[in-house]
């Protein structure tokens, strides 16, 4: 398996952000929202009484025939990886 992440932020944001915390995968540019918006990601949120326009933390899995097999929408990252990996185990069952 091969972990991409998107983030709605710029290049050089992206590139210091990995360097303070190691990621340990690629991390995409997606300022314009184009891809969180075609996978549903870009949604509308609240705080404090305010609405305004993020991305939702979402997690999908695509199989080799570039299929959605499984989505982890709202994903909380605690923990998140073990449920990724138990879908990846039950996929290539």
């Amino acid at each position: 398996a091969r972990v991409l992440g998107v983030s709605p932020d710029e290049v050089d944001a992206i590139a210091k952000f990995d360097d303070k915390f190691d990621l340990g995968f690629t991390l995409l540019a997606d300022p314009d929202h184009e891809v969180a918006d075609a996978y549903g990601a870009w949604t509308e949120k609240s705080m404090y009484g305010k609405k305004y326009m993020g991305v939702q933390r979402s997690t999908f899995i695509i199989d080799p025939d570039g299929r959605i097999a499984r989505v982890f929408p709202k994903v909380q990252p605690k923990k998140h990886d073990d449920l990724v990996l138990g879908a990846l185990s039950e996929l290539a069952a």
